[in-house]
């Protein structure tokens, strides 16, 4: 079920926070309702995706421990739990809220056509993965019926395809001289080269609709203030930092296990998480 990558929902707080939410107790309540249903929903998915690919993942170096492919789980066993994590889930969210059902159902589609076509295409693979950010983000709006911003919505998409490139990368060189395309048919279609140049042009573009959302009149006139342009140096280490862990120190396969495990990284999100609820929940 993979709960250490439970952590990637936490994209779905997003409106809460920088709607100004976060300190209403049934928005608070709501929107980590919506964080628990994702999780499980989540998990569901990677039962259903372990299942498809336990022949495939028992030639990666490191995905051949995972249980189905390790054989210590039974198929039986993580199929039942997926369709029940999933129907749950589903069913769950409508009663939560019907238009964030329709989210958390459109988010489960995408993910088994993830698991059975779309991850094979070149460059669909790396939308779907950022689609399945930004579907996300809008389940946490709508859970709390908040408007669903644009730069919200922008930010979210490019930083989730520098991480989707990122991760591609990493991918590649964990198979070394060996071929990649026997575990995933689509990376043999990428090159380190071709990743390389597009995650310095999402790096650039993360950082620059950040940078405008912060500085817009539009931003300012909302929060009252333009002291949110002092987290822009924090997004920019944190990518900075991110790509160093990527080339130098080739790391950025598993998302959630940098965030977890590098403490610099940890730093730099929790100050800038700090600077952003003093600059939206000030007195």
């Amino acid at each position: 079920m993979r709960p250490r990558q439970w952590l990637k929902n936490g994209v779905v707080l997003a409106a809460l926070v920088f709607a100004q939410q976060g300190d209403r107790l049934s928005s608070l309540l709501r929107a980590l309702a919506a964080l628990g249903l994702f999780s499980l929903l989540a998990s569901a998915v990677y039962l259903f995706n372990d299942l498809l690919d336990r022949e495939r993942d028992r030639v990666h170096p490191t995905k051949r421990n995972r249980p189905i492919a390790a054989g210590t789980l039974s198929p039986v066993v993580a199929g039942v739990a997926s369709l029940v994590l999933a129907a749950g889930s589903v069913g769950l969210a409508f009663l939560l809220a019907p238009r964030f059902g329709i989210a958390a159902l459109a988010y489960l589609v995408l993910q088994i056509l993830y698991s059975l076509w779309l991850k094979h295409l070149v460059l669909l693979d790396v939308f779907a993965i950022a689609a399945g950010f930004v579907l996300r983000v809008v389940a946490g709006a709508l859970v709390i019926a908040v408007p669903i911003s644009n730069w919200l919505y922008l930010c979210t998409l490019l930083l989730a395809l520098f991480l989707a490139c990122a991760k591609r990368r990493a991918e590649l060189l964990a198979f070394g001289d060996g071929d990649p395309a026997h575990h995933r048919r689509s990376l043999a279609h990428y090159s380190v080269n071709l990743l390389d140049q597009m995650i310095g042009i999402l790096a650039a573009c993360t950082i620059l609709a950040y940078s405008l959302y912060t500085l817009s009149p539009e931003t300012q006139a909302k929060f009252g203030t333009d002291a949110l342009k002092y987290t822009i140096p924090f997004v920019i280490f944190g990518l900075f930092r991110y790509l160093y862990l990527v080339h130098q120190r080739h790391q950025g396969e598993s998302p959630e296990k940098v965030l977890l495990t590098d403490a610099p990284l940890l730093i730099d999100i929790g100050l800038f998480l700090g600077v952003v609820v003093a600059v939206l929940y000030r007195p």
